[in-house]
């Protein structure tokens, strides 16, 4: 692929492949405003971002096998469209279940664009090139979580949270016309798969009981959850229990976010060096050394002192989880592309949802809660990498 054309996918791809942290980040500044405003607590707030995130793994698992049928431009198209039109609801929403509501469909939208991003690469790509690739798109999807808070944080000094959805609907419709004139069908009509139910379901259960690609799917899956319960925890934490504004919350998850963006770039040069699998490892492993910080710091009562180090580490691990265990899932499958992409992100998504409610019922006036959660995650991922992802026996043993 010509320098140019690279350049023009990795913005457009990474583009797509940052609706989850577009949809989830934009709007956390605002949690207070609109709990306030809509007249209800925290954990109905929350609801929303659980809402978008099942919504998020919900539509991988259409998007993904429909895009093995049809291939990858038409199922991609009508997401972004839903995702556009979804974002411009949320703005009008009256109550915080119809925000619930119009947010589900807003992530099976958007759901479209994460996982054919991702088949659109393994398309194009294999082996460490794909896992350099996926690092390059780091670049542009590690800018999403940093830039989102940001922008919804500036968006609420002149707007209301009302504002913030409007903005996400215009990011939308520039990503469907960047799409629509610049991202080329890569799945010729000899490589797509039957499209019946069946041959889906069929395809998921091979999946499944393939240990290999659970393995790097299901650790990732936890770092992610995670990361996830440090996102929907650490608006209220961080405003509600330290005292900080929007902006220096804005500020504060920004950095933590171009930690991903740094360790994404130090994992593409290092993927020449070491095998992804190594460096998955060492990722698991930060991201665990912070999830269990966090629990510490909480636990002591350390402040931000020993809060916020602890939460750059699980961010910026996820640089360094995410291109290798993705590539190493991926590589296995090049014929289910699309499948393999869906259940790789309905595993991330739908463990994200589950964190997100345990962080929000056991209560917002402490760290606490948020940090036994990442803890217990960022643990589980380790131990699921070091009890499935064992490297094959040699055939000579």
């Amino acid at each position: 692929m010509s320098e140019p054309n690279r350049t023009k996918y990795v913005l457009i791809l990474g583009g797509l492949s940052a609706f989850g942290p577009l949809s989830i980040d934009m709007y956390l500044p605002a949690f207070p405003e609109i709990a306030a405003e809509l007249g209800t607590g925290a954990s109905q707030v929350q609801l929303s971002l659980t809402a978008c995130t099942l919504g998020l793994a919900l539509g991988q698992l259409v998007a993904g096998p429909l895009s093995d049928t049809y291939g990858r431009r038409r199922p991609l198209l009508v997401g972004l469209v839903v995702f556009t039109l979804a974002s411009l609801l949320c703005a009008i929403a009256p109550s915080a279940y119809a925000l619930a509501g119009l947010r589900l469909v807003q992530g099976l939208g958007g759901a479209a664009g994460i996982v054919i991003a991702r088949a659109v690469v393994r398309d194009m790509y294999s082996g460490v090139a794909m896992a350099r690739f996926f690092s390059l798109l780091m670049l542009v999807n590690g800018l999403a979580p940093i830039l989102a808070p940001l922008i919804g944080g500036q968006l609420l000094r002149v707007t209301s949270w009302r504002g913030v959805f409007l903005a996400l609907g215009l990011i939308g419709a520039l990503l469907l016309a960047a799409t629509a004139f610049g991202v080329r069908e890569t799945l010729p009509a000899e490589s797509r798969r039957a499209g019946n139910l069946g041959e889906t379901l069929r395809t998921f259960r091979a999946l499944l009981g393939d240990r290999v690609f659970v393995a790097y799917s299901l650790s990732a899956a936890l770092a992610f959850a995670a990361m996830f319960a440090y996102i929907s925890g650490s608006s209220f934490v961080l405003q509600d229990v330290f005292g900080m504004s929007p902006q220096a919350f804005s500020l504060v998850f920004g950095i933590n976010s171009l930690g991903i963006v740094l360790v994404g770039q130090l994992n593409a040069r290092l993927v020449d060096r070491a095998e992804p699998r190594r460096l998955l490892a060492v990722g698991l492993g930060v991201n665990a050394l912070g999830g269990v910080s966090v629990a510490v710091s909480a636990l002591v009562g350390a402040g931000l002192i020993g809060l916020l180090p602890a939460l750059f580490l699980v961010a910026s691990s996820i640089g360094m989880v995410s291109p290798n265990a993705t590539a190493l899932a991926l590589s296995g499958n090049p014929e289910t592309a699309g499948s393999a992409s869906a259940l790789l992100g309905v595993m991330q998504f739908s463990a994200g949802a589950l964190a997100a409610p345990l962080v929000g019922s056991a209560g917002t006036g402490t760290a606490l809660p948020m940090g036994l959660v990442m803890g217990a995650l960022s643990l589980a991922a380790v131990l699921v990498f070091v009890v499935l992802a064992r490297p094959a026996p040699r055939a000579d043993k």
